[in-house]
């Protein structure tokens, strides 16, 4: 299966100069834990519920930009690629997320989840999960 068929289309982003709070109501509102930041319609990054408790909610300061937050570097796929080469690349970079990226621009978002229930590999969504905890699990 490709990602085109098991993405959500046309997420809703967010720019590196709007507020962390205008990120939290996009997330409430769509009710979804990452939204993807552009800037002129490439990704540039994601920001996560984490990213906004750890980073903005515990200093209280929600009307800081995104820019100041973000985890930049992100990985994308693109709406051809299988799930199976998603997977390996949510477990090797331990995300559970990727946008979607078409001619430079974000056209959806895929997560581990849509993976699980659009698909049903159990096995393999269940082993890929489990490599995306690992760190967490050594912290733990």
């Amino acid at each position: 299966m490709n990602i085109r068929e098991i993405m959500t289309s046309n997420p809703r982003c967010v720019s590196p100069g709007d507020s962390i709070q205008s990120a939290a109501r996009i997330m409430r509102d769509c009710d979804t834990g990452a939204v993807p930041v552009v800037d002129n319609g490439r990704p540039v990054g994601m920001i996560t519920d984490r990213d906004i408790v750890i980073r903005a909610v515990a200093d209280g300061q929600l009307n800081r930009p995104i820019r100041e937050i973000v985890t930049t570097g992100v990985v994308c796929v693109t709406p051809d690629m299988s799930t199976r080469e998603a997977e390996e690349l949510m477990s090797e970079h331990q995300i559970r997320r990727l946008p979607v990226v078409e001619n430079e621009r974000i056209v959806g978002i895929v997560s581990l989840g849509d993976i699980a229930v659009k698909e049903a590999k159990d096995k393999r969504t269940g082993d890929t999960l489990e490599r995306i905890s690992e760190g967490v699990k050594e912290r733990g």
